[in-house]
């Protein structure tokens, strides 16, 4: 259950799985983002616990400190930044009805990973 599982902005381990319900701690390196994303089955919920964080949600940019959080609705447009130097940690809650790796709509991503078909990526 706690197995790293690397990524090129990171890793991340899971911390709980039970039912609809999964922990997780997300590090982030300094520098680097996630792809801007959605879920189609679940929602999520961010605390920053080592930060700061830059979080991207629909249109709005938000600078999380450590000890601040955010609720990632179902189907929302969102993304998460390390603006600095060293690593972040962000603690994610995932609430829903699939809670795989596979249940992502990426829009934009640094690292050249599949975005949803007929949508363009800006953010390569």
């Amino acid at each position: 259950m706690n197995d790293i599982v690397k990524r090129p902005w990171g890793s991340f381990r899971s911390l709980l799985k039970s039912g609809n319900c999964q922990v997780k701690e997300i590090a982030v390196a300094g520098g680097q983002r996630l792809s801007l994303q959605s879920h189609e089955k679940r929602s999520e919920h961010w605390v920053v616990s080592r930060g700061p964080a830059l979080v991207t949600l629909e249109d709005r940019e938000l600078r999380l400190e450590t000890g601040e959080h955010v609720f990632i609705p179902r189907r929302s447009r969102h993304r998460l930044a390390n603006p600095g130097s060293d690593t972040i940690l962000v603690i994610e809650i995932q609430i829903g009805s699939y809670l795989g790796e596979d249940d992502i709509i990426r829009y934009a991503d640094d690292y050249r990973r599949p975005t949803a078909p007929g949508i363009p990526d800006p953010g390569r």
